[in-house]
């Protein structure tokens, strides 16, 4: 079975396959001081029930992805592994200005995404940070937006503001909030929702002036069931894009 890793910033998500099949996923948390030996106690906790005879591998998280390599020429020597970087066949052209600058898991989202839904496509990553990453009908990664995640957003606002806090993520009943903590729900979902909407037509737009037809919208990313249920532009919930990603670009090194 393949084994897939995809590491966050915040959390990082497991998954195992047993050929195309996702036969179980786990998110833990990220913690970037965690040593070679405390990620395989971690992870062999989780997948100590399954045959693992592959690895792939994707972090936007340096230390951490230190880490795993050390993890797996003590742990994982004898099977075959597959780290998205620089080198490894991925089969998705980056258009962009500095193709370096890109995250390994924006590319993993691009060949997932082209591979389940075709092009043009948006997918919309909820994570640390909210990422829109534009696909193109040949499944090349075009760029996108970046913009600051859920969580940060709502941390940032507690800790800068003497009378507001965290509250609940959850819809509220109504988007003129009777109080604190609704309005705050309120400014949140509806507002991140409207951001993302907002970002869809104008990429949509500009897509438009290139290819014939409207891009496919994927949301993606452990905070997207906040916003799907809000979304005007989101089609699809497709929650382990990423991990699927990770078994394709797999597959082709093969």
């Amino acid at each position: 079975m393949l084994l897939t890793i995809d590491v966050g910033n915040t959390n990082t998500v497991l998954g195992i396959f047993n050929g195309d099949d996702l036969a179980h996923s786990w998110r833990v948390k990220t913690d970037p001081r965690s040593t070679a030996d405390e990620l395989w106690l971690q992870y062999r906790s989780l997948v100590e029930d399954f045959e693992i005879t592959g690895l792939s591998i994707c972090s936007t998280v340096p230390a951490t992805l230190r880490e795993l390599r050390s993890m797996i020429d003590d742990y994982f020597s004898d099977i075959r592994v597959t780290i998205v970087e620089p080198g490894i066949k991925t089969g998705v052209p980056l258009l962009v200005d500095n193709p370096k600058e890109i995250g390994a898991d924006r590319i993993v989202n691009t060949l997932a995404a082209h591979t389940l839904y075709g092009g043009p496509a948006i997918v919309v990553d909820f994570g640390t940070s909210t990422n829109l990453d534009v696909v193109s009908p040949k499944g090349e990664f075009l760029g996108g937006a970046l913009a600051p995640g859920i969580e940060i957003s709502v941390d940032a606002l507690a800790a800068r503001a003497a009378q507001l806090r965290k509250v609940e993520l959850v819809r509220p009943k109504n988007v003129i909030g009777k109080n604190t903590v609704e309005a705050l729900q309120s400014g949140t979902i509806f507002g991140f929702a409207g951001q993302v909407d907002g970002l869809v037509d104008r990429i949509t737009a500009e897509l438009l002036e290139s290819y014939s037809e409207k891009p496919v919208v994927i949301a993606t990313g452990g905070l997207a069931p906040l916003i799907i249920g809000v979304s005007e532009t989101i089609e699809h919930h497709e929650r382990d894009l990423t991990l699927i990603g990770l078994r394709l670009i797999h597959e082709r090194n093969a």
